[in-house]
């Protein structure tokens, strides 16, 4: 008999046919399940109270509570949250950000299936995991000053850095994190200082020129 305990998971990606795929996935894994799902952040931190999955397995870009916001919440609200964040993004700056969030790994979309199996399971017992991907970005990066400087951002910094280049007005990113419209515009100072610009054109051309956001992003928010 196999005393394997099954790890229950919650799934959170905003596009459904996508965490179909998943689930079915994860379904046909003997130690793994599903337990609820999510499209956005909101919805995800309230079925996490409700449901106490062992997992959560969650993108990044999502409608309203981003997948760093929403990780930075589980974590506020249960420090022993076992988080893997399973992104497009294959930048590093967003597997450092994601980890210094609270999540304990992160794993591209473009990894094989059975990496991101073993990453739940690593997860699941308190295992730090890197795709190979985004491993070996992070070791290659090269640490110019335009780097250093967009590493050196709080989490709170570089969310509100993505919103505002998106075209995200103060008072929807306020809105957005639960915060005021004044601490957004300190943010955004603090954010110019640090990256070393003047304007918004120039943080939004050094975000695209960083992979915060692409030109794809910002001529198709959807």
């Amino acid at each position: 008999m196999n005393s394997q305990p099954t790890i229950d998971i919650l799934l959170v990606d905003d596009h459904a046919i996508v965490r179909e795929g998943y689930r079915s996935l994860i379904g046909k894994q003997t130690d793994l399940q599903v337990i609820a799902e999510a499209g956005n952040g909101a919805d995800a931190y309230r079925l996490y109270k409700e449901c106490q999955p062992d997992v959560v397995v969650t993108d990044l870009t999502m409608p309203d509570l981003s997948g760093l916001e929403l990780i930075g919440r589980i974590k506020q609200r249960d420090s022993k949250a076992r988080i893997l964040v399973f992104s497009m993004h294959q930048n590093p700056s967003f597997a450092r950000q994601a980890c210094r969030a609270g999540a304990l790994g992160y794993v591209s979309k473009s990894s094989a299936p059975d990496i991101l199996l073993q990453a739940i399971r690593d997860v699941y017992v308190g295992r730090h995991i890197l795709s190979a991907d985004i491993a070996q970005a992070l070791a290659l990066e090269k640490l110019g000053t335009e780097t250093l400087a967009l590493n050196s951002l709080t989490v709170r910094e570089f969310e509100i850095l993505r919103l505002l280049v998106e075209a995200n007005t103060p008072d929807t990113i306020a809105k957005t994190l639960n915060i005021s419209p004044k601490t957004v515009g300190n943010c955004h100072y603090l954010i110019k200082s640090k990256l070393g610009v003047s304007s918004d054109i120039e943080l939004t051309r050094l975000a695209i020129k960083l992979n915060v956001v692409s030109l794809l992003d910002l001529a198709d928010p959807a």
